[in-house]
């Protein structure tokens, strides 16, 4: 419209608001807000000679200047962009000279769910081989579904092998149960286990990130590099891993016993029981409410006879219901990757991954 009502005034040589208006065919009001654009790019001004109508600089004088001052300014955006290209540069130089020295240390402390997030994307971008997870704390969120499916697809694209390791309680959500499905569906390797010792999520075997205290993720993760801390690790989830059962059987072996006539999951509270936890602990570490971990806990007492827990525990170890087994020694394994660790965890939450 500026150029419009400069054009009509050159034409016309000058004129006041209502005779341009009229000769354009435009209202008043936006005649005059397009002059007071003509005035803003000096291509017109107030006439000296006749108050009230509007003279029109010659455009090889007001354009010239026009130009000149676009010139100016694109000078000086270039100057500006220039300036921040050298200190984009630096700051990356920076963080990659930090992050160098942060992968020397075999073990890096992340404070805060932003850095722990932060971290495993940029461990996930790096990550061209495998990819292996423990995933406690039973259902999974919507919000945790959901955001991981970006990341999964992008893992698989690259050709990544995942396994991860659920709890057998998902089968209590169905929600969660359709994305391990959706998971399988990928390409992935899904299966679900009694109880797990803590969340983990291991990188190519050569990074591993999990919670410094399993109840509060707000403590913030430890992110392990060392050979000997990542070769524990890995055995750690590799035995899990092998007596986990895959998602599409793993709710028929739930219900099944074995020769003691026990189901995994009223194994894993026995072995739980044995270590001290209390019945909160036990429900976190099987993904389950207190009140069926507690309900858990009485059919077993039930069945050996027992008034106490100590009773119980001591039947149980009697008839040979608590014994060495493929599940001795995963707490110590777990303590010796991770070192200054709490001693068997209740349970765990990682970022939400």
């Amino acid at each position: 419209m500026a150029t419009e009502v400069y054009r009509a005034s050159l034409l016309s040589s000058g004129g006041s608001v209502e005779e341009l208006a009229a000769l354009i065919g435009r209202s008043a009001a936006i005649v005059r807000d397009a002059l007071d654009e003509c005035v803003r790019l000096g291509l017109i001004r107030p006439s000296w000679e006749v108050p009230g109508r509007v003279h029109a600089i010659s455009p090889d004088v007001a354009l010239q200047a026009l130009l000149a001052r676009q010139e100016s300014d694109l000078q000086t955006r270039q100057r500006q962009i220039a300036e921040t290209r050298v200190e984009v540069a630096r700051l990356t130089e920076e963080f990659a000279a930090q992050r160098t020295r942060s992968e020397r240390n075999e073990v890096e402390q992340l404070e805060g769910l932003d850095r722990i997030r932060d971290r495993i994307q940029e461990l996930s971008a790096d990550c061209r081989h495998s990819l292996v997870a423990f995933a406690p704390g039973g259902h999974q969120t919507s919000d945790n579904r959901e955001a991981s499916r970006p990341l999964t697809e992008a893992l698989r694209n690259r050709g990544v092998a995942m396994r991860t390791v659920y709890l057998d309680s998902i089968y209590n959500d169905p929600a969660t149960v359709e994305h391990a499905r959706w998971l399988v569906g990928l390409g992935n390797d899904v299966r679900t286990v009694a109880s797990l010792p803590a969340r983990m999520i291991i990188f190519d075997g050569e990074a591993a990130i999990m919670p410094m205290d399993p109840d509060n993720s707000a403590e913030g993760a430890l992110l392990f590099r060392g050979r000997g801390i990542l070769a524990g690790l890995s055995e750690l989830f590799q035995l899990v891993w092998e007596r986990a059962a895959p998602v599409t059987t793993a709710r028929k072996q739930r219900t099944s016993t074995d020769d003691k006539g026990l189901t995994s999951q009223e194994s894993a509270v026995l072995r739980l029981l044995s270590e001290g936890l209390t019945d909160e602990g036990v429900a976190r570490k099987l993904g389950v409410s207190v009140r069926t971990g507690r309900r858990i806990t009485a059919e077993l007492m039930a069945r050996l006879g027992a008034k106490s827990r100590f009773q119980a525990g001591l039947r149980a170890a009697r008839i040979g219901w608590i014994g060495e087994d493929e599940d001795g020694g995963l707490a110590d394994l777990l303590d010796m990757a991770a070192p200054g660790r709490p001693a068997a965890p209740d349970g765990s939450r990682l970022a939400n991954c």
